[in-house]
């Protein structure tokens, strides 16, 4: 049977979205762990390892599985000397000296290009408003950039952050974190984050770049956990790092402590002040200040803290996060609002692949359901098949669609596309019972009649569509573009084709 332009156009879709979603070459054929993230002040970021690239080999050892990984990186830094790890990619060698694990996180690779949104990966999400201000469009596109930046500071992976938009024209922010707890996401934005060393009632620096030049992360020699000590309710670890301020920071340090007396202790010379440091004007620590630096200009400055903790790993623990939180607000400073979570949702990774099975199942025994019910009430295998390969065709269209823009497919994704297989069956019913009509028209005036009504269907549908796009804060976006983009493809190439299909079959 020759084949006409719209089934060959169908062909070509089908297989250039099968590239989309599979990749060229496909991706299950490679092999090696997936980097997801790199700390970016760290050895590895800067002798080239970046987010995306695929490990293949550690020090000559082929690396297949992340179990392969964990095997060759277990053992390998316990001593306080530098030890060199090779590390091998797709593209390029990349050779580190380190006394400690490099600052990174690996996952399996993909097998395709779909990329799976919170619903079935697992992990956060929180619908995000500045507290008692309606911000405009530009502010809280702002936000989004400032949440963006303290999040890649502070080392989160897999993470996608957007402004939405309710039907009242309130703007929210919609962040959603893979493997992140509840806890660890509010603790991330619930708090403003502004940082003020003060001393007395003057203000010598704040947080971000105009007083901080830099801020020492990942570096033993400039950066870690001091002690570890038992107190009476258990262990106490302190912290401490250094900051590098700015020119005008420094002076305005300087200024203040010309001002001050020097005090003798026991311990030594000191200023008559402390340095007290507040994160959100709560005093975190309180810093002597050496008779050294009375009026002198200096740009490096430590900063120290401790945590308690009932255990002493559970006490390092806590002063390790605590440094890192600390070091991040100083990076990136304070918020531009104080944030409230309206909404904070989570799941388990294990039940969304549960879910995908599941729907994958339910899918597939509705398809065949449906081509044999076909079958019985047409008398006609091959319409049958016809309605089958069109219906897959069009699952697979939605899924290369999504994999080429990087849309993320979750639960109302998933929605949308049960949906668009829902009203292509009605519609290819339609079809089918035109074709049968007993009429004076011809099959092609017939085909032409069914067409009508599919169109007035999808405009009807479109229309019904489009304000979900902003119902409840963008929740129902990724149910409207899915299936807007699935009954789209159909109007446009399944359907004509599925018309095509049965005009050959009923000649």
């Amino acid at each position: 049977m020759k084949l006409s332009w719209k089934i060959w156009l169908l062909i070509i879709i089908v297989s250039l979205s099968l590239l989309s979603i599979f990749g060229l070459p496909p991706t299950f054929f490679q092999k090696g762990v997936l980097v997801t993230s790199v700390e970016s002040n760290s050895t590895a970021f800067e002798q080239g390892l970046r987010q995306g690239q695929i490990i293949t080999e550690i020090d000559s050892q082929k690396i297949t599985t992340i179990e392969d990984f964990s095997n060759v990186m277990k053992g390998k830094f316990n001593s306080n000397e530098d030890v060199k790890t090779i590390f091998k990619t797709k593209d390029f060698e990349i050779i580190l000296f380190s006394n400690y694990a490099p600052n990174i996180t690996v996952s399996e690779i993909p097998k395709t290009n779909i990329k799976m949104g919170l619903d079935l990966a697992g992990g956060s999400r929180a619908l995000v408003q500045a507290q008692g201000k309606k911000l405009t469009s530009s502010e809280i596109n702002d936000l989004v950039d400032v949440i963006t930046n303290r999040l890649n500071v502070y080392g989160i992976a897999d993470m996608k952050i957007r402004p939405v938009l309710d039907m009242t024209g309130n703007h929210f922010m919609l962040i959603e974190i893979a493997g992140a707890t509840p806890k660890d996401l509010k603790e991330l934005i619930s708090e403003q984050g502004k940082f003020e060393a003060r001393i007395g009632n003057e203000t010598v620096f704040v947080g971000g770049e105009k007083d901080i030049a830099s801020v020492c992360r990942n570096d033993a020699t400039c950066a870690g956990i001091e002690t570890c000590q038992k107190s009476e309710t258990g262990y106490f670890c302190k912290f401490r790092f250094t900051i590098y301020l700015s020119e005008d920071a420094a002076k305005q340090h300087a200024e203040i402590t010309d001002k001050l007396d020097v005090n003798s202790t026991s311990q030594g010379d000191y200023l008559s002040e402390k340095l007290n440091l507040y994160v959100d004007d709560i005093l975190v620590d309180s810093l002597l200040i050496g008779e050294g630096l009375k009026g002198r200009v200096t740009t490096q400055i430590a900063i120290s803290g401790s945590e308690n903790g009932k255990t002493q790993e559970e006490a390092y623990d806590f002063a390790e996060e605590s440094m890192n939180k600390l070091q991040t607000i100083l990076i990136t400073g304070s918020l531009p609002y104080k944030l409230e979570i309206v909404k904070l949702d989570t799941i388990s990774p294990i039940l969304g692949k549960e879910f995908i099975k599941s729907i994958l199942l339910a899918g597939l025994v509705a398809l065949l359901a449906v081509s044999i019910i076909i079958f019985f009430r047409y008398k006609k295998f091959k319409s049958s098949i016809a309605l089958l390969i069109t219906s897959v065709s069009e699952v697979i269209i939605i899924l290369g669609i999504a994999s080429f823009i990087e849309w993320n497919i979750d639960l109302p994704s998933i929605a949308g596309i049960l949906a668009t297989i829902g009203t292509g069956i009605d519609q290819q019913i339609i079809i089918l019972d035109e074709a049968r009509q007993s009429t004076f028209l011809s099959i092609k005036q017939r085909m032409k009649r069914a067409f009508t009504i599919i169109l007035g269907a999808y405009f009807t549908a479109v229309v019904a569509l489009l304000p979900l796009m902003w119902a409840g804060a963008g929740l129902l976006k990724g149910f409207a573009i899915t299936t807007i983009i699935g009954i789209t493809a159909g109007v446009l190439i399944t359907r004509p084709a599925f018309t095509d299909m049965i005009k050959r079959i009923e000649e």
